[in-house]
């Protein structure tokens, strides 16, 4: 599978809320030979760390691409420069994210000159295993052998309220 994590705090000019936004994002993959094969909910999330910023909506979809992953993951910052994302300050709130979490479950390091892969924190972040689990709770990750519904509910429960789906 080929994963990526979508995310935006920040309204566009042009396309409006946040939901738009990735909307939008979704609605353009076809002009950079990406298909869109599977969906999950949006979800409103906190932002991690925590701040004073506004609410993440957060989602994450599997596409089929059929290039490289350094390739994808160009692509994929190609697509956050053409929607205004501006990179700076670390976790600061945006108007785009997106991120290569999975590409096939190959594996790699930073140093080696491509993406690192699985993403180094997604067993971390509910806001990427929530969304994941709507339509692949049954994915492994590839270095920590677990489910993506294992390693969500290994999580703090105290973190649960801090990803709540904004449809059925």
């Amino acid at each position: 599978m080929k994963l990526v994590a979508l995310g935006s705090n920040l309204p566009h000019p042009e396309y409006g809320s946040p939901q738009a936004v990735l909307e939008q994002v979704i609605a353009c993959l076809p002009d950079y030979d990406i298909k869109l094969v599977q969906q999950s909910r949006w979800y409103a999330t906190k932002p991690v760390p925590v701040s004073d910023q506004p609410d993440f909506v957060n989602g994450v979809i599997e596409v089929a691409y059929d290039g490289t992953a350094d390739a994808l993951l160009s692509t994929l910052h190609e697509i956050e420069a053409r929607f205004g994302r501006v990179r700076g300050v670390i976790n600061a709130a945006r108007i785009i994210d997106l991120d290569l979490i999975d590409f096939d479950n190959q594996t790699s390091e930073a140093g080696t000159g491509g993406p690192v892969l699985p993403h180094p924190r997604m067993h971390e972040r509910r806001f990427v295993l929530r969304p994941l689990c709507d339509f692949a709770p049954d994915w492994q990750h590839p270095k920590l052998a677990q489910t993506a519904a294992e390693l969500l509910q290994g999580l703090p429960s105290a973190d649960e309220g801090d990803t709540v789906a904004l449809s059925e």
